[in-house]
């Protein structure tokens, strides 16, 4: 197994970096997102195998020493809602916010293809998403089919990491040390 190299997530990261800055700026109006708006920011998030290697080669240091944020938002937010890996953040994470567009359908039938399309609710005041042109909107599928070749290429499972799973798992304060026998600790 090799690990990705940094040029290939990078360069797809900044990529992705390039079209959502033109979302951001032609969206500009309706956007609330910003620094400590951490509504999509949710426990549930999952990256590539190659994204969380990603994570863990830049961040060893915060994964190993420093706890998650409470359960129900993002592992990776800090106190005042801001990302601590911003620079590294995956792919769902740079696009969180914008309108969305997808097709949905039966595989190989093009005629059952349905175009859907969602956005932040709190991003949702101002010309219905169902009205914006598909170039004004974010379109699901052609990155995630550039992220599979990575993660081919890296050689890593084919699998979703919690956000979470990243960190060191804790050990309670009152857990018996397997370094530690006493008779306190005898059962």
């Amino acid at each position: 197994m090799s690990a990705p190299r940094d040029g290939d997530i990078h360069a797809l990261h900044a990529a992705i970096d390039v079209d959502a800055r033109r979302l951001h700026v032609l969206h500009a109006a309706r956007l609330q997102c910003k620094r400590g708006c951490a509504a999509c920011c949710v426990d549930e998030l999952s990256v590539s195998a190659v994204e969380a290697a990603e994570i863990r080669r830049h961040h060893a240091a915060l994964l190993a020493n420093a706890a998650p944020h409470a359960v129900g938002a993002c592992a990776f937010l800090d106190d005042a809602g801001a990302c601590r890996i911003y620079a590294e953040r995956p792919y769902v994470c740079r696009t969180q916010g914008l309108p969305l567009r997808w097709l949905d359908g039966e595989d190989g039938d093009e005629e059952a293809l349905v175009e859907l399309r969602d956005i932040c609710p709190l991003n949702e005041p101002g010309e219905p998403i169902e009205l914006l042109p598909a170039d004004a909107c974010w379109t699901l599928g052609p990155i995630e089919e550039r992220l599979a070749q990575l993660q081919q290429a890296s050689g890593l499972p084919p699998e979703r990491i919690s956000l979470r799973s990243l960190f060191a798992p804790s050990v309670p304060a009152n857990a018996i040390s397997p370094f530690r026998i006493g008779t306190s600790d005898i059962v």
